[in-house]
């Protein structure tokens, strides 16, 4: 068992099947499938089950996909630890985050980032829970991962590094603002409005199902597992929407009102990262993160 045949592997996962992965791995099919088929004979068992086109993970080949990202994200570390030492700036950085918290702070770090490596690529993967990053970050599909949670983030085994807190503010339905022109309301002022909602299990969800578990009559119009769809919902006139206040920017560049809720509910946003064994490229997105989290500890308790 060697590496080339556990990023060999890692592609038929990735890609969902051979040909695709073969592509991606700019090699003939036959030989990728080859590789495998060496790797599953010297493993004693078949890691894959051929469905027609498609490559299905067996038991055991789903014991080995963390085992196996861990290795070669191990291998990478080393080969860009030498890199570095060479003087060579270049490599890829794999993220991965939650949709608020993917908007800001990221954009501003992968700004500075960039702005301070511009010969590292970043890659960002998308994750809609905290348990969905930190198993990234720990099976080693990613090196960082960015979340926003109710409540401070501690996690055995993975470094976190919390960024700041971000109040839930509402984003204004332009055809039903009758708040008078008021700067903050309360959950109360919600009463007898639509809104467009996320699914249950975020913060935002669950402020707006705690609106309606209290007796005030609020209508959820649409709810949506995508938020990127929330703020042309609200531009079509929809409903209004719950949401942190990271996307107070991109709602006001759209002609949206942003109104504080109070009393004040707030979105936790923290990084995670291994304890060990981080790309160079790793630790300087990290650099960067604690530099953002400095200038912003006036909004960590």
């Amino acid at each position: 068992m060697d590496v080339r045949q556990l990023r060999y592997f890692l592609a038929v996962v990735d890609h969902q099947g051979f040909n695709r992965a073969a592509e991606k791995l700019l090699i003939a099919q036959p030989s990728l499938s080859q590789a495998i088929k060496a790797l599953e004979q010297e493993a004693g068992v078949p890691l894959f089950h051929r469905v027609g086109r498609r490559a299905v993970l067996s038991e055991a080949g789903k014991a080995l996909v963390g085992p196996a990202r861990l290795v070669v994200r191990d291998l990478e570390a080393a080969q860009s630890a030498m890199a570095d030492v060479k003087g060579v700036r270049s490599g890829r950085l794999e993220l991965v985050a939650m949709p608020s918290p993917g908007v800001e702070p990221l954009t501003t770090m992968i700004a500075t980032y960039t702005r301070l490596h511009p010969s590292i690529t970043v890659s960002t993967d998308a994750a809609f829970t905290v348990d969905d990053v930190v198993s990234s970050v720990r099976d080693g599909s990613s090196e960082v991962g960015i979340l926003g949670s109710d409540r401070p983030i501690r996690v055995p085994d993975v470094d976190v590094l919390e960024l700041e807190r971000q109040p839930l503010v509402l984003i204004v339905n332009p055809q039903e603002d009758d708040f008078g022109g008021r700067d903050v309301i309360s959950p109360q002022d919600l009463a007898g409005h639509r809104m467009v909602v996320s699914q249950r299990g975020s913060l935002m969800r669950s402020l707006v199902d705690n609106i309606l578990a209290s007796g005030i009559k609020v209508e959820i119009a649409v709810e949506v597992a995508h938020r990127t769809s929330v703020l042309p919902l609200v531009l079509a006139g929809v409903g209004h929407s719950v949401m942190p206040l990271s996307w107070a920017p991109l709602a006001r560049q759209s002609g949206l009102r942003v109104l504080h809720i109070e009393p004040v509910s707030e979105l936790h946003v923290a990084i995670l990262s291994r304890q060990s064994n981080l790309t160079p490229a790793a630790k300087a997105f990290l650099d960067v993160a604690r530099d953002y989290a400095a200038s912003h500890d006036d909004h960590i308790g």
